[in-house]
Formats: structure tokens, sequence, C-alpha cells
């Protein structure tokens, strides 16, 4: 799957590289020459992602692996103009995130595997920094955290791993990067973009035996990923 995504960043490099050596090669007409004036303005995105875990252990053996999948991702943008090249960024979402665990401490082979499927409603805030407009390019760094609510959690379950479920903590806090370029088409501005995501929070609800060969050997596991943003505005 981390092949198929290098594919695809590559694929999506070699558009944006496109689309800026035509900037250099011939002068075209400013589409929306006042799309960066307003004070408010609204869009939405859809993407896609992979999502593994960042484990911190107990003792030192490597007991845990964990195997990625991809998600999707679509929400809402609101973007608030504070200067020429700065913005704050609204951008309620939801998202799915499916990883499977392996336990490499377990020899049962339906014990030795766990599926998370993690659906998430997330509220993100960034702080954008854009640089001067390139005819119709222009590219952006940003910054920011996120409060995100698992559907999926099972936080409340009465159901630990001895009864086959790995069970996540319901709230869920993460720091946000990403860069990306943005391009000013006729009638609307359209960002590619790439997202780093990281837990700040343990997201590991331990199970009700503190012995337990699944959580035990564990202190907490952390959500971190990739994803591909498409944005229209």
């Amino acid at each position: 799957m981390r092949k198929h995504l290098k594919i695809w960043l590559l694929i999506l490099t070699a558009f944006v590289f496109r689309q800026g050596m035509a900037q250099f090669k011939e002068a075209p007409p400013q589409n929306l020459p006042r799309f960066d004036d307003v004070f408010w303005h609204w869009g939405y995105y859809f993407g896609f992602n992979i999502f593994d875990f960042k484990f911190d252990y107990a003792v030192p053996e490597n007991t845990v692996r964990s195997v990625p999948e991809y998600g999707f991702n679509v929400g809402l943008i609101s973007d608030f103009r504070l200067g020429r090249m700065w913005n704050l960024r609204l951008e309620p979402g939801i998202f799915t995130a499916n990883r499977t665990l392996y336990f490499l401490n377990i020899n049962d082979k339906y014990d030795s595997i766990r599926r998370v499927k993690s659906n998430y409603v997330s509220l993100p805030v960034y702080l954008k920094y854009s640089s001067l407009r390139n005819g119709n390019m222009r590219p952006f760094v940003a910054a920011g955290v996120s409060y995100n609510y698992n559907l999926t959690s099972y936080q409340n379950s009465g159901n630990d791993n001895a009864g086959g479920k790995f069970r996540m903590k319901t709230h869920v806090f993460m720091a946000h990067i990403a860069f990306g370029w943005e391009m000013y088409m006729y009638y609307f501005k359209f960002t590619p973009s790439i997202h780093g995501v990281f837990a700040l929070n343990n997201e590991m609800v331990p199970d009700n035996d503190p012995n337990s060969p699944w959580t035990g050997p564990l202190e907490g596991v952390r959500t971190r990923g990739v994803y591909i943003v498409l944005t229209f505005e």
C-alpha cells in the first residue's frame, strides 16, 4: 500500500510541476484576480488516506505489527483572510482509518489478529501561509490541530480483546501539517495538497486484565498518517 501511495504522490507531483512550468513558458490571463481579497469564502474537499499506529511499549520487545489500509476523507472549508499571506481555515469533515494489528506474542491465529476500524468526525483548525501569487499558481504551507470524535471506538464496551474487541478512546486530539499548490481556474480555485497527521494523546483503552497479552505490553497507541486532498473553493 505504501508503494501505491508513492505512485499517487509521483502523479500529483508531476501534475503540479507541469502546471507550474506552463506558468513560466507563457503568461496566461489571470483567473479570479480578486479571489484572495475577500474576508471569507467556503469550499469543500475530498481525498484518500493511509493511517498507521505508533506504539509505545512498556517492555522493550516489539510485540505488535500494524498493517494500514486505504481510507477516505471528505469535508467542508471555511476560510478567513487574516492578511495578504495568512489565512485561518476551519475544515470540518469525516475520515476513515482502518488498520490490522498482528500480535507477535500470541500463537493462536484468531487471537493474534485484531482489525481496528475507525470512523472519525474531525474538526481541524489550520493557520495557512501562502507565497505571492505567480500567474494562476500559489504554493502554501499550513499547520494546525484538530479534535476528533471516533464513532467506532468501543471505549465503553464491556468486551475487550478477550472478546475480540481492541478498544480505542472516543476523543482524540491531533496535530496537522500540510503543503500544497493552489491553482486558479476560470470558475474556482483547485488545490491538491499533502497532509501529515499525528495523534497527541494515547488512544488505547487497556483490557480489563492488566496482564492481557494484547494491551499489557503496551503503554500507548497513537494514530499517524498521510492523506492527499483535492480542494475546490
